[in-house]
């Protein structure tokens, strides 16, 4: 039996699955996905093991990650409700799909772990919010949920009530930070910047930015004071940003991100 067994290989299935082959073995990881082609494709690529159909994965894995989109969540379950046993545990990487809503569709026994890891994981350095059921975990299988999620990147554990917010957070808002890189290398490239260096300026300014932020613990706030001389080229850019809502239109977008998932939710 294999340790973990996914369902979806996708944008998201896949580096999780590859970093959970890496870090626990290839034979302790077997996978399935809706095409066929993608599953012989995956399998060629990574060494993976796939197998033609989810009851299969099912019955041949401890640990059972979901790796599809919400709205196929019903189908899923559905085929699946038969055959998993409260010895194993499920992980949920769906937005908005609650853990009262999967143990309705498969059992009560069942113990869930919801999580949301975000694109990040395709390089190794993802984050995750995830918390657990209300059911008992031993502390072998608590670290070795541990090992899982560090595989691809950092996560932190969260009540619930919080989850759909930590969609807005990490899950959604990589696309906020590409929108962002691609719009500066855009505003650079006007100027004569070669497109190339464009983007390896921007990027790699966002990832010590952020580097800043995680390794001095300091307010974003301050930070961003320090850049700021009196009188200076980014006080000016900022008084920009500020006039034509920059911030404001993260907040909006955060709340229409929130809203989605509340929808998602309450299906």
């Amino acid at each position: 039996m294999a340790l973990f067994g996914f369902i979806g290989a996708g944008n998201m299935g896949l580096p999780l699955m590859k970093a959970a082959a890496a870090t626990f073995g290839k034979n302790e990881v077997i996978f399935t996905d809706a095409s066929k082609e993608r599953s012989q494709f995956v399998s060629d690529q990574t060494g993976i093991r796939f197998l033609t159909d989810n009851c299969s994965v099912v019955k041949q894995c401890k640990n059972l990650v979901l790796a599809v989109k919400p709205q196929f969540f019903p189908v899923v379950l559905n085929e699946i409700k038969d055959v998993v046993t409260k010895d194993q545990i499920v992980i949920s990487i769906a937005a908005g799909i609650k853990i009262e809503s999967i143990k309705s569709m498969l059992s009560n026994s069942v113990r869930i772990v919801r999580a949301m890891p975000n694109t990040p994981a395709m390089v190794l350095q993802g984050m995750s919010g995830i918390c657990f059921s209300e059911d008992t975990f031993t502390d072998e299988e608590k670290e070795i949920i541990d090992r899982f999620f560090k595989s691809f990147g950092k996560y932190e554990v969260f009540d619930e009530r919080l989850m759909n917010a930590v969609v807005c957070a990490n899950g959604s808002s990589p696309a906020y930070v590409y929108m962002f890189i691609e719009a500066l290398a855009d505003s650079v490239v006007s100027y004569g910047i070669p497109r190339d260096k464009a983007y390896e300026l921007a990027a790699q300014t966002v990832l010590g930015s952020a580097a800043l932020v995680l390794e001095t613990g300091e307010h974003p706030g301050k930070l961003k004071d320090q850049v700021c001389s009196p009188g200076g080229t980014t006080i000016a850019a900022v008084k920009a940003l500020e006039e034509y809502g920059f911030r404001n239109a993260i907040m909006k977008a955060t709340d229409a991100c929130y809203k989605k998932c509340e929808e998602l939710s309450n299906k």
